[in-house]
């Protein structure tokens, strides 16, 4: 039994389904971060927590799971490039602690993944970039147009 000290179901907006996230790209920012022990006891990860910022799935939470210190080598490179495009997307290159890169907004490149072990489809993050990288759409700016010339006979 737990003490729910006086919770009100009235007050609190119901969490809606958790379906995965359409592939594409959105903005957000890391909300959490924890290194934890892998799950053979073997090595370690650092857990990021990124919630959407805007638009349809606002406040949705995704995770990535960084293979900073594990016996598998390539593992650890690719940790270490994710975390490398991390930290150039957010401007912080040094940083000290996890936590100097929380709530600083960024762009992920979210992509589905069937589930090897049920079928269903998840969410994978599969790319960082600098907040400033993608326009709305998510695809880059366009320069502007300096002459007359309609498009479609540029």
């Amino acid at each position: 039994m737990a003490n729910l000290n006086g919770f009100n179901a009235t007050e609190v907006e119901p969490t809606t389904s958790f379906e995965p996230l359409p592939a594409g790209k959105y903005l957000s920012a890391i909300t959490e971060s924890e290194m934890k022990p892998t799950k053979n006891g073997t090595g370690s990860y650092l857990q990021l927590a990124f919630t959407i910022l805007d638009g349809e799935h606002k406040n949705r939470i995704l995770w990535a799971r960084l293979n900073l210190n594990n016996p598998n080598a390539t593992a650890v490179k690719i940790a270490r490039s994710e975390l490398s495009a991390i930290c150039h997307a957010v401007g912080v290159m040094q940083p000290r602690d996890s936590v100097e890169l929380h709530n600083l907004p960024l762009v992920i490149t979210v992509k589905l993944k069937k589930r090897e072990d049920t079928g269903e489809l998840t969410n994978e993050i599969k790319g960082y970039a600098r907040k400033d990288a993608a326009g709305a759409n998510g695809q880059q700016p366009q320069a502007p147009v300096t002459d007359n010339t309609p498009p479609w006979k540029r």
